[in-house]
């Protein structure tokens, strides 16, 4: 059992000193045992049910520049659910070490790739969205073509309508 300690000094009129340690207590242990983190959803259900809707709409709220404060609101609130979508893959990598490897690194680059996307909608800065819109789709589509999954994105140009 891990066993915590703290020290803290305090100067003063006399000094004082003050020695803290505690342990787990068995209900954090029990608690973090019950909520432990496991895949339910095949990825197939995640990807076509949560990631690929997401993505679609930011890729249209970022087609050109939004006008609106809300736009850019659920631009960055898309972007973090393809974010959080690199989370969800971490969960459920491939049954070899070597697929492990790779898929745990895609699954990071695009919770990265999200997370600069989010980021760019949070502070309005388009070209950066644009950007990163980019580095998400590359993120995506290096994993998809290491794992053979067939679907390709495609970032929609400004001009596209």
């Amino acid at each position: 059992m891990r066993r915590a300690r703290f020290w803290l000094a305090a100067a003063g009129l006399g000094g004082v000193l003050l020695c803290t340690s505690f342990s787990p207590s068995q209900t954090q242990t029990r608690v973090a045992a019950t909520y432990k983190m496991e895949p339910v959803a095949e990825t197939r259900l995640i990807m076509e049910g949560i990631t690929k809707p997401n993505f679609d709409g930011l890729t249209k709220l970022l087609k050109q520049q939004p006008t609106e404060a809300d736009s850019w609101t659920f631009a960055r609130g898309q972007a973090l659910v393809v974010a959080e979508t690199g989370n969800l893959l971490m969960l459920r990598p491939p049954k070899t070490k070597a697929a492990q490897d790779v898929w745990l690194a895609r699954a990071a680059e695009v919770r990265e790739a999200g997370v600069k996307v989010a980021r760019a909608a949070g502070t309005k800065n388009y070209a950066e969205a644009r950007v990163a819109l980019t580095e998400m789709v590359n993120a995506c589509n290096r994993c998809h073509s290491g794992f053979a999954v067939k679907t390709r994105l495609t970032v929609a140009d400004e001009g596209d309508k």
